[in-house]
């Protein structure tokens, strides 16, 4: 058996991201950008007004001053005149900065006189409510990194650098092919003796919710020459994730089937509880994992492995486990030789953490899977643990489950 951390280490070396492809702006939200971005003009275009009010030369702004109103400026309708002395422009929001003005007098400020003045209320200040030709960023001027993992914040900068188009890394292929004689999709005939499967839909979302295109395939039987076919077609996914048929039993055909399919095994046992039995090897530019089938094994595995693998293949960098400490709220006994993540439930009490393992730790025990929050670690050989000492938790959330 392999650690976690050098079974991480080994799914993930080489990972290349894949070659990008141009998408609309509006659909870039949620994709990893392939090339540094860079603006294609100045924002704001000009000198703008932040505020409604009265555009002026800050030489007339004092208190008590009175000033003829000689035009408007409304956003989008620049004033063509030119400011000089005693004179000022209604000014909106928006509106380009008149020649000659170089303050900005607050509509508060301002008390109308008719039929065309205005009187000051209050001193200007010179440059006061301005928003500065290219302030926010300048033609030419980087704006987005490659590599940035994209939100609406990132598009609507994007937008406004007059980008209606991005380079994106293109999403990861999955292939989802749950395996067993027993196992039928939801909504079909379930055959007897055979249970609903529900990790391949499981394991399709944690995929799409991480970036990729995920297939589910309809579930493969128990036949070795049947499987070894089907495993050498599906070579054009960038990921191939197998469900079930990953330990040593007479019915567990998966690791021989993707063997003789072409697949070079790296690994396929891990010091870890749940999900001790895992596949992982590479044909060609392929990936190949294969989970075991107890439903809280194959999400695990799916969440420490499958995810960070497709995000590195979109151009992602790894990341450590989101580990937090938390007091632990049950005493514990001692662990054995492997790493344990155990299902807990999380509340905040005061200013701390405290994290209860759950009673019963059964990795087909979709229940109290869905009803926990956190998963506690426990350390290979780790000794007896008091309710009250520190542990380390991991937020089912931060890791996409």
């Amino acid at each position: 058996m392999i650690s976690l951390a050098e079974a991480q280490e080994r799914v993930l070396a080489g990972v290349e991201a894949l070659e990008a492809e141009t998408v609309a702006l509006a659909q870039a939200s949620g994709r990893v950008c392939a090339s540094e971005v860079r603006a294609r003009l100045d924002q704001p275009p000009a000198d703008l007004s932040a505020m409604d009010g009265y555009a002026l030369r800050a030489a007339d702004g004092a208190a008590g001053s009175r000033l003829r109103v000689i035009g408007t400026a409304p956003a989008g309708h620049p004033f063509a005149g030119t400011v000089d002395a005693g004179e000022c422009v209604r000014i909106f929001t928006g509106g380009i900065m008149p020649a000659g003005a170089d303050a900005i007098l607050i509509q508060e400020n301002a008390t109308l006189v008719p039929p065309d003045r205005i009187e000051l209320s209050d001193a200007v200040q010179p440059g006061r409510h301005i928003r500065r030709k290219g302030q926010d960023f300048a033609a030419g001027a980087p704006i987005i990194a490659a590599g940035t993992l994209l939100t609406p914040r990132h598009i609507a900068l994007c937008a406004s650098a007059n980008h209606p188009w991005l380079a994106v890394h293109r999403r990861p292929r999955v292939a989802v092919l749950a395996t067993g004689d027993e196992i039928a999709l939801p909504g079909e005939p379930i055959p007897p003796g055979g249970i609903v499967g529900g990790n391949g839909p499981a394991l399709c979302a944690l995929a799409q919710a991480a970036g990729a295109e995920a297939t589910l395939l309809p579930p493969a039987l128990d036949d070795a020459a049947a499987l070894t076919g089907l495993m050498a077609s599906l070579g054009g996914f960038d990921i191939l994730l197998t469900i079930g048929g990953a330990s040593v039993g007479a019915h567990d055909l998966v690791q021989q089937a993707l063997v003789e399919a072409g697949m070079k095994l790296d690994f396929w046992k891990i010091a870890m509880r749940p999900g001790k039995p895992l596949i992982f090897g590479r044909r060609g530019r392929q990936s190949v994992i294969g989970v075991p089938g107890n439903p809280v094994a194959a999400l695990l595995c799916g969440a420490l492995f499958l995810r960070p693998l497709i995000e590195a293949m979109q151009g992602l960098c790894a990341k450590p486990l989101p580990l937090e400490r938390a007091r632990l709220g049950a005493p514990l006994g001692a662990n054995d030789v492997r790493l344990d993540f155990l299902r807990a439930r999380m509340i905040q009490d005061g200013d701390e953490l405290v994290a209860t393992p759950l009673t019963r730790q059964d990795s087909a025990a979709q229940c109290d899977f869905a009803a926990a929050d956190a998963l506690l670690l426990r350390a290979p050989f780790a000794p007896p643990a008091q309710m009250g000492e520190m542990v380390e938790v991991i937020r089912m959330a931060a890791i996409g489950l």
